[in-house]
């Protein structure tokens, strides 16, 4: 059987699509991924299918009409008896269950947050009523749903009466010898007896960085590595210029993920502050918290609960109290003096456990359940 995909982000860098993907393939789907030229044309290099919608409009409401038509008519002339089709993420899933209906497939939700959530919908009525609209309309009526945390699938269930199979955002596990073919990345000098702090993911609102920032002027030997880019990153900049901190807090922009992989173990603490700016914020499990599992960093990491509960089951590093500059540099100081050394016998557990080829018999679960009704 076939299964078509789709996403409106960056195929090239969604390592949640891309997983899901490869999985599809060994299971023995033949996989097409759909994505799109929003913000730049990712490279089309992966072992399954894949093909791009060029997208006239880059931003606001226009690009999401745009992407759902082309979609709706990309999957009406792809989509065959033989097809199962999966759609990522609230953005792509109206024309996915159109489409499912006209032609009578079968249909699969990921949804990798609580869209109508966002906390970039905080100070946007109108376009959150849309969006819980849709959620309300579309979420009761899929069948085969799964999600990335406990505190998503229990939010589902509660407002639409869904019952999501929890699927984690975790990666792959990583081998001892992984990280011995490094890939050529300009790094920062770091100077001698200093550690390395770092941060990967995307700069955006409620991320903590801006506390995080402040934090370093109460840190010593110690350098804060900032992986990832973003709307927030200007005034992330901005603030460590005011704060004089350019020589301890270093922009590394977009790693691609297998570079990042290399780069992670280096840290001596990795950071996960998010702040609690809407639901979908604050039951979020983010990858790279296992990320840093898998690299043996001890993480620094937000009291949200989902985030916090699985930091304290491992035991794998310090829960911050509150957001508050003084709080994390203390907290982030007994860390450092701690080592993560001490730390590598419980990350080592939590890296075991907390892998993609866990969570993997369960999406070969969802679609054997699909070929049996079939």
């Amino acid at each position: 059987m076939k299964v078509i995909s789709a996403v409106i982000n960056n195929i090239e860098t969604d390592q949640r699509v891309d997983k899901v993907c490869n999985s599809l393939l060994k299971f023995g789907y033949d996989v097409e991924l759909i994505g799109t030229t929003l913000r730049g044309k990712p490279t089309l290099n992966k072992e399954y299918k894949t093909s791009l919608i060029p997208m006239k409009y880059q931003v606001g409401f226009k690009s999401y009409a745009e992407f759902n038509f082309k979609l709706f008519v990309n999957l009406l002339i792809k989509a065959d008896k033989n097809c199962i089709l999966l759609a990522n993420d609230l953005d792509s899933l109206l024309p996915f269950y159109l489409v499912s209906k006209i032609k009578k497939l079968p249909l699969v939700f990921d949804s990798h947050e609580i869209y109508s959530e966002l906390p970039s919908l905080h100070n946007r009525p109108t376009t959150k009523k849309i969006w819980k609209s849709l959620e309300r309309f579309l979420l009761p009526r899929v069948k085969y749903f799964y999600t990335v945390s406990n505190g998503y699938a229990n939010w589902f269930k509660k407002e639409y009466g869904s019952n999501p199979e929890v699927i984690r955002n975790v990666p792959h596990l990583q081998k001892l010898n992984d990280t011995e073919n490094l890939i050529f990345f300009k790094l920062p000098q770091v100077p001698e007896n200093h550690k390395i702090v770092l941060y990967q993911g995307a700069l955006n609102m409620s991320r903590g960085l801006e506390y995080m920032i402040e934090a370093m002027l109460y840190v010593e030997n110690c350098v804060f590595w900032i992986a990832g880019d973003g709307p927030k990153r200007n005034e992330l900049e901005k603030l460590v210029q005011d704060f004089k901190l350019d020589h301890k807090i270093f922009f590394l922009g977009n790693v691609p993920p297998k570079i990042l992989k290399t780069i992670t173990p280096l840290a001596e603490v990795g950071i996960s502050l998010e702040q609690d700016l809407g639901i979908s914020y604050k039951y979020a499990l983010p990858n790279k918290v296992f990320d840093y599992f898998q690299a043996k960093v001890p993480i620094l990491s937000t009291y949200l609960p989902e985030i916090k509960a699985t930091i304290e089951h491992y035991d794998a590093g310090r829960v911050i109290t509150k957001h508050d500059a003084k709080h994390i540099a203390e907290e982030l100081n007994i860390l450092l003096k701690e080592g993560k050394k001490s730390y590598h016998e419980r990350l080592s557990k939590a890296a075991q456990e907390c892998c993609w080829e866990n969570e993997e018999p369960k999406l070969k679960a969802i679609f054997e359940q699909i070929k049996k009704v079939d």
